[in-house]
């Protein structure tokens, strides 16, 4: 009984042991001394200064934030009125559009990224931030859909209903009595949305222009030369960003409740 009891917890145990060993150790390395990332050569911060002026990263960082930021607020726009408006609606096509919006969600990146791709040429849009955003907001709107439906039919009709009954018009409604309701799958629809366009390589590929650098795409490129500790110290400073941004959502949920 007590090695049944037991495999939970080693099971546990090592899924931790190997999603977070990664992480700790790029931490680490971040603050080694020495250029090669394979050789411990002492604590140093030197390699954070050294990050900061790297102005070819700095401006993909602030590029990347850019782009998430964008494409994720035009997708919450674009994904929460097309749930809204699926609930609101007795359509016979109802099941095979929800699964239609979906979709790209199945489709690999690559094809996605050859799409757009040959859209864009199609069209003549000059490669950059324009393309990046129209492409990054497609491909994040399903994420959004799908969070916000979600919650949609789960919510009890009769609080609108009742809404309307007193005299509530339907965009009153809306901003009064939907919206409060929802707005917890919007926020995780926004950190997901911002999450999958900030760290896309695949598609961001495809769409971008000789001007426009982003993060993903720079790391990658260095990548091909092997990690450099600078690579370690942006990883690192990102990771504490991610989790005080988390540690802060569930404090602000906590005291919601």
């Amino acid at each position: 009984m007590r090695k049944k009891r037991r495999l939970p917890a080693v099971y546990l145990a090592l899924m931790l042991v190997l999603m977070y060993i990664p992480l700790v150790v790029t931490v680490v390395y971040s603050f080694n001394e020495s250029k090669i990332s394979t050789v411990w050569g002492g604590f140093s911060l030197k390699w954070y200064a050294e990050l900061f002026h790297q102005r070819d990263l700095m401006e993909a960082l602030m590029n990347s934030v850019i782009l998430a930021v964008l494409s994720g607020t035009l997708a919450i726009i674009i994904g929460t009125l097309a749930a809204v408006g699926m609930t609101k609606t007795t359509c016979r096509f109802n099941k095979l559009i929800s699964y239609l919006s979906t979709l790209p969600l199945m489709i690999p990146e690559i094809i996605l990224g050859m799409v757009f791709l040959a859209l864009f040429s199609l069209m003549g849009l000059p490669f950059g931030m324009v393309t990046l955003v129209i492409a990054h907001t497609a491909f994040c709107i399903p994420y959004i859909f799908i969070m916000v439906s979600a919650r949609l039919i789960g919510m009890d009709p009769e609080l609108e209903e009742a809404a309307r009954d007193l005299g509530a018009s339907q965009m009153r409604t809306f901003f009064d009595i939907i919206l409060p309701l929802i707005m917890p799958a919007i926020l995780s629809g926004e950190l997901l949305a911002f999450a999958m366009s900030f760290d896309d390589v695949v598609i961001s590929i495809f769409v971008t222009g000789p001007k426009v650098n982003l993060l993903p795409v720079k790391i990658y490129t260095k990548m091909k030369t092997g990690v450099t500790p600078e690579i370690n110290a942006l990883a690192t400073l990102m990771l504490l960003i991610t989790a005080v941004i988390v540690l802060l959502t569930e404090y602000k949920r906590n005291n919601h409740k």
